[in-house]
């Protein structure tokens, strides 16, 4: 598995099975804290929150995460952060304990991916719990018993892994929802966007961030 240095110097990685890699050359942390935490106005929102649940599907090397973290106890030290995370490949999980991102709270992803029972990983360091299902994605979702304020959907490409793009899965992933949760993806590509809308998401755009076309917003 290739390190690749990332133009605001964090690392992501080339994965050869699907011949991509897991964030945009324009900045793997960048990525995180644009196209999925912005996105979602994750730091308006626990303002005034007692609790926050966050979806993170491709876990990855847990980027997403560790940023959502970083900005919710920066907007509300006092607010229950709960996680639950879901990733299929072990060899990326792996890789990341051998990185320093520029990420306050990336001490806690390190932490997690050392507490493996079975096909779980689970770190309770009060406020934060993160729950890591290890697994296909289409699988590991119907585990899910938590309702989800946010979802982070960060799968490879629809070209690339179409399975994680279709209504199907969507629906798994609206059924478990709040009531005016979001969903936030990269990809604005039309079958995404038509499977979100027949899984009853309302669609709009998400943030243009290191390419012309905008990501894709899904509410319930």
């Amino acid at each position: 598995m290739k390190q690749i240095k990332t133009d605001d110097n964090s690392i992501t990685y080339h994965n050869d099975e699907y011949d991509e890699t897991y964030h945009s050359s324009s900045g793997a942390i960048e990525e995180a804290q644009k196209k999925f935490v912005d996105a979602c106005n994750i730091r308006e929102f626990v303002k005034d929150k007692y609790s926050i649940t966050i979806l993170d599907v491709c876990f990855g090397l847990g980027y997403n995460t560790a940023v959502a973290i970083d900005n919710i106890l920066k907007a509300n030290p006092q607010c229950k952060i709960n996680v639950i995370a879901l990733e299929n490949d072990m060899k990326i999980l792996e890789e990341i304990g051998k990185i320093n991102p520029d990420i306050k709270s990336y001490v806690l992803i390190k932490e997690l991916i050392k507490k493996r029972s079975d096909n779980h990983f689970n770190l309770n360091n009060f406020p934060v719990k993160i729950k890591l299902l290890l697994g296909d994605a289409r699988e590991t979702i119907k585990q899910v018993t938590e309702k989800i304020d946010f979802v982070f959907l960060d799968p490879f490409s629809p070209k690339k892994c179409p399975e994680l793009w279709t209504e199907e899965f969507f629906k798994d992933i609206y059924n478990i929802m709040k009531p005016g949760s979001k969903l936030a993806t990269y990809s604005c590509a039309r079958v995404v966007r038509d499977n979100l809308e027949k899984a009853m998401f309302n669609v709009t755009d998400g943030p243009i961030v290191g390419r012309r076309s905008p990501g894709t917003i899904g509410m319930k």
